[in-house]
């Protein structure tokens, strides 16, 4: 149960910031700490990332909402799971430009979602 209460959260987090780049997206890149530090404003790439963090995070609600949904959570929490995976890059390689920001909101919320994803052992598929 814990597994899909926090599949739940993680996806209304990620679909929120889906949403807020896809309808704001300058303003979302004024605002998310780091950003700022990965390069100029792009439009289409916010808005890119904005519709995958959108499809992940609705996969994930549905796990969330119906345990047997959850193979599509695991392909969301793909998604943010690699998105984790190169901040820890960025982190090992010195490119990181805060650490702690990367980490808290990015590499250990990634595994969250990954752990959340996949159903309990006594989870039933139905």
């Amino acid at each position: 149960m814990l597994r899909r209460i926090l599949a739940g959260v993680l996806g209304a987090v990620a679909v929120l910031n889906g949403l807020f780049m896809l309808a704001d997206g300058p303003r979302w890149y004024q605002v998310v700490p780091g950003v700022t530090h990965t390069g100029p404003f792009n439009p289409h790439f916010i808005a890119d990332i904005g519709a995958a963090f959108l499809a992940a995070g609705g996969a994930l609600i549905a796990r969330a909402w119906r345990p047997a949904l959850w193979p599509a959570a695991v392909a969301g929490a793909a998604f943010i799971g690699l998105h984790g995976i190169i901040h820890i890059v960025d982190l090992a390689t010195g490119r990181s430009h805060q650490p702690a920001v990367d980490f808290g909101l990015i590499v250990f919320p990634a595994a969250l979602t990954l752990w959340a994803a996949f159903p309990d052992k006594g989870e039933s598929n139905a």
